[in-house]
């Protein structure tokens, strides 16, 4: 049977029910159902299958920051300016906890792999890691000297990365609760930072423009994209951990190719800054908002795989490049858990790109 052809993404749809900017949009577990949060300090729980009312959810008393499903889809988590992070039940009674220890707005809840504790970032300069069923605040994570934006466990919830304006990317070991790297090459403020699904390195977005990737092993830097003429505001890892997609204050959405270490896409949907962006768990579809106060749901359609093969593990990114516009400058300088046909592969395609961008 002959492969499916790949083609471009597609916007599927998109969602109006919010009245000011949107800032996050998380799928669940299924992707039948997608959560946003706005600046209107309303969640919306938009369903995937047509015709379907969508939940607004009411509690928050300032703008939605950040919006996570639990990994069973049971459970929905924001956080606020209000100061406060809410655990909901994504039904149409919209029920929700209260969770209170931040000073300060928090910008981004992220439930770890297990669904037994949450960690959350806030401009009060902590990342605060809480138990879910026992609603309580554990403990605090103390050595950035500005808001921190952004908060993500890796995926066997070892460790924990952190986003901060004080230009730093930490990396935090869970159980002894120490930091166990600073990543400092960013000129500006960090907005958001991920976990590549195998979870040996991680990708960060900043104000300077740029994307840059890092093996947390050996804390090397693997990759850096200067593809945006604005502020990264957000990143999402497809689930095969081939590809990145990032979401800018240019207005557009960029598909990164991670082991070609090229732009595959630039996607222009959005009237004003691009918020944040988010992969389904099958990488099928992703969404985004914007500060249209839109959110758009797309289909991948260039990675189709068997949602089988997602469970392998993924392979990191395999190359250190430099990205500027479409010229890929590669410098091949380390290589992740690579067999020689692999690395082979990687070489050749590297050269490839090379004489295509020489006139």
């Amino acid at each position: 049977m002959a492969a499916p052809c790949a083609e471009d993404p597609s916007l599927e749809r998109h969602f109006k029910g919010h009245r000011d900017a949107v800032t996050c949009v998380d799928f669940s577990i299924n992707t039948k159902q997608l959560a946003s949060g706005s600046m209107d300090s309303c969640l919306m729980v938009w369903h995937m299958k047509p015709q379907s009312r969508a939940y607004r959810f009411t509690g928050h008393k300032d703008a939605v920051t950040c919006v996570n499903f639990s990994p069973s889809g049971h459970l929905l988590a924001s956080g606020s300016r209000d100061k406060t992070v809410r655990i909901w039940v994504p039904n149409v009674k919209g029920e929700s906890t209260v969770f209170r220890a931040h000073t300060a707005t928090v910008r981004s809840v992220h439930f770890c792999s297990d669904g037994q504790s949450f960690v959350t970032a806030s401009d009060d300069k902590t990342v605060k890691v809480w138990a879910t069923h026992r609603q309580k605040f554990l403990f605090s994570l103390s050595q950035h000297i500005n808001w921190v934006r952004c908060a993500k466990f890796s995926p066997d919830g070892r460790l924990i990365v952190s986003a901060s304006d004080d230009k730093t990317v930490k990396l935090w070991d869970k159980s002894s609760r120490e930091c166990v790297h600073s990543y400092c090459e960013h000129g500006g403020f960090v907005t958001y930072v991920d976990f590549h699904p195998s979870g040996t390195c991680i990708a960060a977005a900043g104000m300077d423009n740029t994307v840059k990737v890092w093996d947390v092993r050996t804390h090397r830097l693997l990759q850096h994209y200067q593809l945006h003429s604005a502020a990264v505001n957000g990143l999402s890892f497809h689930p095969s951990g081939n590809y990145l997609i990032t979401a800018s204050s240019d207005s557009t959405l960029k598909i990164l190719d991670l082991m070609e270490g090229r732009l595959l896409y630039t996607l222009h949907g959005h009237q004003g800054p691009a918020t944040t962006v988010a992969f389904s768990r099958t990488g099928e579809y992703f969404a985004s908002g914007g500060s249209d106060e839109q959110v758009m749901v797309w289909k991948s359609n260039f990675d189709i795989v068997d949602h089988g093969e997602v469970t392998k593990v993924p392979r990191p990114p395999a190359t250190l490049a430099s990205s500027m516009g479409n010229l890929t400058v590669s410098i091949l300088e380390q290589r992740l858990t690579l067999t020689e046909d692999k690395l082979k592969q990687c070489l050749e395609n590297q050269q490839l790109i090379m004489q295509r961008a020489t006139p």
